[in-house]
């Protein structure tokens, strides 16, 4: 989902007058509430009426922020990246106190807008604070996944995934939802509300005021605007407040294989996300294009097959390697993104296709599966690696390279792909790159030379 925080949005009067009139209510039979929160912010605009309550109700509250929300002015010339940091932790504390936090807020300091590459250290957090609360009964909160915010689904992914495996229950809040959404976005089979007295009312009302930086301009300079206007305001002035329950997982009989991963998933994905996996806009996936290119054992390919090609990120770049490359993705807005990006290189060919069912015919010298082999279930990556190597010319290079964390809808990790296919005995192994994140791998046909071997330099 792409949306522009200006715009005028949904007018609250649409939710209003569509939004379903009797969900449940949450249960808040707990003892501790624990928020974890992608910025400063979050806390206050999609449950601060829900910690008021709570702590009037002697119930401990813990807080953890994951970013500063440094990124929020991008184009302040008032305000550099490390003030507005200072700035909305100190906002962040007075409104902590506003709706009850007896404690320190934990802020994490990480990249705003750069969740992503720090999974291991927000799930981290998470655990701690879920250890410290020992045999309490926890409810977490977290912003919704689905939201439209890369932020806000990645700290909604990991709230969720740790919850589930430590059988902890949590909840998520939605907020740019109501500003881009209408009533039909929202999975309202999951929902439940809280409905706010008077005092739980005021005090979120004073807890949002204390984020100025968000609802102000910083200045009258074009760049300084508010972040939160007054339309999108409207949205957390109701006398309610919604949640989002985790979608139910669901479970696998014994011996029953893993299934790939349709077309749902992505569609999804590129309707709420522009760039789902920030493929454009991550120094992670930057970098890590770098190391695949570089790990190329040649220079120049006559022919290039690239297996789920999202937006074409990486297949810009395999353009200046490559006299033809074929791209393919099984998502129509992917390929539509990839086919703009590199119209007028008329040696490269971007069209959608189902993998492994719909692989393409003729020989490549070069293949590449770079972040898609993991969506495969048991018997489509048998048939994919085979189809990978089967169309290998002769002197052909396959490169494969995953993520290594485990992603609860993904039907293995990485590793899984990577054990596959060094287990089949038709193909060599020419490089192997391997960091805590991801691991990338270069395979020939069997006997395959080294590129010293194939440049003469070695026998």
């Amino acid at each position: 989902m792409t949306f522009d925080h200006r715009e005028p949005g949904t007018d609250e009067e649409v939710w209003a007058m569509s939004s379903p009139p009797s969900l449940p209510l949450i249960d808040l039979d707990v003892d501790r509430v624990v928020v974890i929160a992608a910025h400063p912010d979050d806390e206050s605009l999609g449950a601060a009426g829900l910690l008021t309550i709570a702590a009037a109700r002697g119930i401990a509250l813990d807080l953890i922020v994951v970013t500063d929300g440094e990124g929020s002015h991008p184009d302040s010339p008032t305000h550099s990246p490390a003030t507005l940091a200072l700035l909305r932790r100190r906002e962040l504390i007075d409104a902590s106190r506003i709706v009850g936090l007896r404690g320190d807020p934990v802020f994490l300091g990480l990249p705003d807008g750069g969740t992503d590459a720090y999974r291991d250290d927000i799930a981290a957090a998470l655990r701690d604070a879920l250890d410290r609360a020992g045999g309490e009964r926890v409810l977490v909160l977290s912003p919704w996944r689905g939201d439209g915010h890369r932020d806000h689904r990645v700290v909604g992914e990991i709230a969720e995934e740790v919850c589930a495996a430590r059988g902890v229950r949590s909840r998520a809040f939605p907020i740019w939802l109501w500003h881009w959404g209408t009533p039909e976005d929202a999975p309202w089979s999951r929902a439940e509300r809280l409905i706010l007295d008077g005092p739980a009312r005021d005090a979120k009302t004073r807890a949002i005021e204390a984020h100025a930086s968000q609802l102000r301009p910083l200045s009258a300079a074009p760049g300084d605007e508010p972040m939160v206007h007054a339309r999108m305001r409207a949205h957390f002035a109701r006398d309610t407040e919604v949640f989002f329950a985790p979608e139910p997982a669901v479970a696998e009989s014994p011996g029953h294989p893993a299934e790939t991963l349709g077309q749902d998933y992505f569609d999804g994905m590129y309707a709420r996300h522009d760039d789902p996996w920030g493929f454009d806009t991550r120094w992670y996936e930057e970098r890590k294009r770098a190391v695949l290119l570089a790990a190329l054992p040649r220079r120049r390919y006559r022919s290039v097959f690239e297996a789920g090609c999202s937006a074409g990120a990486l297949t810009a770049h395999l353009a200046e390697r490559g006299d033809r490359v074929l791209a393919v993705d099984l998502a129509p807005a992917a390929v539509e993104k990839a086919q703009r990006r590199l119209s007028g290189r008329d040696h490269v060919e971007v069209r959608r296709a189902r993998l492994p069912d719909e692989w393409p015919e003729g020989v490549f010298d070069l293949v590449v599966l770079s972040e898609v082999a993991y969506y495969w279930g048991d018997g489509d990556l048998e048939r994919g690696l085979a189809a990978g190597v089967d169309s290998l010319a002769a002197d052909g290079h396959l490169v494969v390279c995953h993520w290594r964390h485990p992603v609860a809808e993904y039907p293995r990790s990485g590793d899984d792909v990577h054990a596959a296919l060094a287990a089949r005995s038709d193909v060599s192994r020419l490089v192997r790159h391997e960091e805590a994140d991801f691991v990338l791998e270069v395979f020939g046909r069997r006997g395959a030379r080294s590129v010293a071997a194939e440049a003469g330099l070695v026998p």
